[in-house]
Formats: structure tokens, sequence, C-alpha cells
């Protein structure tokens, strides 16, 4: 029987960034504030990765795909390489995260009223007339005070 020493696929930067729907500017960063580990390096200087530096890098993608900032991915990384951790931790992270979600999600229902309540007045008191005396940009050249909506 022949023994054939198996050796990691090495790719570069490009195919990590075409594998894993990252760019290669997001790639270089992720590495310089550690969230991944700096690449290996060819004798030409050539940054190479291994399958576990994509798997690595889509989980990544996947945690900022869903909004999680930075901190928290790292906090994420982690523990998903942590088997004496409670995964109640992942948990809380999430929940918080969904926190944050919902309080975004409320102010932009609120903007949205808004908007709708400017663009109701704009029909109503001025649409047509002059741009300099649209009730929309008297009430944006005066802040929350003057809003009449």
């Amino acid at each position: 029987m022949r023994h054939e020493k198996v050796k990691a696929r090495s790719l570069s930067i490009g195919e990590l960034a075409e594998r894993t729907g990252c760019s290669v500017p997001t790639i270089r960063f992720y590495e310089e504030i550690g969230l991944i580990p700096k690449a290996a390096r060819t004798d030409g200087g050539r940054r190479t990765y291994a399958d576990s530096d994509a798997k690595l890098l889509t989980f990544i993608r996947r945690c900022r795909d869903f909004g999680f900032p930075v901190e928290q991915v790292r906090d994420l990384v982690i523990l998903s390489t942590s088997s004496d951790r409670n995964c109640f931790e992942a948990r809380d992270l999430a929940s918080g995260h969904l926190d944050s979600v919902r309080e975004k999600i409320a102010e932009m229902k609120a903007l949205e009223r808004s908007l709708v309540a400017f663009v109701e007045r704009c029909d109503i008191e001025c649409a047509g007339g002059p741009a300099a005396e649209c009730v929309i940009l008297e009430d944006l050249a005066e802040g929350d005070r003057g809003c009449r909506c």
C-alpha cells in the first residue's frame, strides 16, 4: 500500500475571496485585526490559505451578514472552537444582537412615519409651488423644533 502525504489545498487570496464571498481588502483587514490568522506565505511572499481558512472566513462572513459587530464576531469565532464554554454564551450574544436589531427597526419605523408625514404635508400644503417654499425643506431646516408632522 502506497502512503502519500496529504497536503491541505493551498488557496490564493483571490481564490479565498471567490470561495467565501469576501473581498480581498476585507480578508486583509480581518488578518490585520486578528479576526483570522495571518496567512502563510510562499517564498515569493504571496499569501496562501488552507481549506480551514475558507471555512472560518465563511463563518465570519455569515456572522457579518447577520449584522454582528466585529467584536461580537470575534467572540462567536472563539466560541465556535471552544468545547469548555456553554452554548448559552452564543445564545446571549445573538439575543443581545436581536435586541439591537429590534431597536433599529423601531427607529426606522419612526423615520418612515416622519417621511410619510412630510410627503403628505407637501401634497396638501405646497405641491407644485416654488421649491424654496416647500414645507419639507422648511421642516428640515428648522430641525426637530420646527417639525409639524
